[in-house]
């Protein structure tokens, strides 16, 4: 993502956040490309697992378990890419089996988050891929503080 793009993205999302939640003290707002949020309280550094939420495709996959297993083993690897890049942001794929899909994954971090805080939440909400897409053919656990998104087609728009 440029640097125009995410500068129009976060002014939307405060326009959006202001349209919305005219009279709060905290809010957060989850747009593709951007994450803004405010408080009274500070949340500086620390991990956000109160606001969350889960979005996953509907269509299931024909072996949940070995798709579970890739899945749970390609996020794992870009929570620790995601810890070592100064951006705390990882994007990857892999291939399943001897078919020709390929599973595509992020791992994404805010930036106020120490290196080690982000993998700690990464870790935690890959946890959450039981409860949140077993056996889909794409999904996301989007907290406060990170997210991941996997697919079985490219979604990253690399420019």
């Amino acid at each position: 993502m440029s640097s125009s793009d995410c500068k129009t993205c976060v002014v939307e999302a405060s326009s959006e956040i202001r349209k919305r939640c005219p009279n709060n003290k905290a809010a957060i707002i989850w747009y593709n490309n951007c994450l803004y949020k405010y408080s009274d309280k500070d949340f500086f550094g620390k991990i956000d697992n109160q606001n969350k939420f889960y979005m996953y495709n509907t269509r299931s996959v024909s072996d949940p378990e070995a798709f579970n297993q890739n899945t749970k083993e390609l996020l794992s690897q870009l929570a620790k890419d995601a810890q070592a890049d100064s951006k705390l942001y990882a994007v990857g794929q892999m291939g399943l089996g001897d078919q020709s899909t390929e599973l595509y994954g992020l791992t994404q971090c805010t930036r106020d988050l120490s290196s080690y805080e982000c993998k700690k939440c990464l870790d935690g909400i890959i946890g959450e891929l039981p409860s949140c897409c077993d056996g889909k053919e794409g999904g996301r656990v989007v907290s406060g503080s990170c997210n991941f998104r996997y697919e079985i087609y490219p979604f990253v728009n690399h420019n």
